[in-house]
């Protein structure tokens, strides 16, 4: 099943919060929390995943989709080194359809949105102790007040490609 997959780098806000965004989502079968680091000005880690997803569940345009969604993606803040707001690609042919997709999807947005699509070039994995810190913490006060909201946008916006059971299973309170 792993060769069948399409992998591709997101980042934007803490990882923490992005990892429980595309963990909650069929079609995305794992998900690898850590720092990526891309060429040139931003070879830089920053907080990121690489979402491991089947194609014919869910489009990277979906994916793409809620992640500017689920972040700050048109807000240029003082913590932009650590959470750059990027796709990280992994082929030219990537990173040319992700680069059509934001295009797109700026339509969505009244600002304009500042997630840029970059190479992915090398990543560095959170520790273990770390990982998948939302469906092993959601009743700590950092999930419930900044990752709960991300989440509960998914089940308002994204429904359909929720996954409902991971989500009931995980008795984080979402309304």
């Amino acid at each position: 099943m792993e060769d069948s997959l399409i992998k591709i780098g997101f980042g934007g806000g803490c990882h923490w919060c992005t990892e429980a965004v595309f963990q909650s989502l069929l079609g995305v079968e794992r998900v690898e929390q850590g720092y990526i680091a891309s060429l040139d000005e931003n070879t830089l880690f920053s907080e990121a995943v690489i979402v491991h997803f089947n194609a014919e569940k869910i489009l990277l345009s979906t994916l793409t989709e809620i992640h500017l969604h689920t972040h700050k993606s048109t807000v240029d803040h003082s913590m932009r080194a650590k959470y750059r707001s990027a796709v990280y690609t992994f082929s030219l042919e990537q990173q040319i359809e992700a680069t059509k997709i934001l295009e797109k999807l700026q339509d969505e947005f009244e600002d304009k949105v500042l997630t840029k699509v970059y190479p992915f070039n090398s990543f560095k994995p959170s520790r273990e102790e770390i990982t998948n810190y939302y469906y092993s913490n959601p009743k700590k006060p950092f999930c419930e007040q900044f990752i709960n909201p991300k989440l509960n946008v998914l089940v308002t916006r994204f429904s359909k490609n929720v996954d409902s059971v991971k989500l009931k299973n995980s008795t984080n309170g979402l309304s």
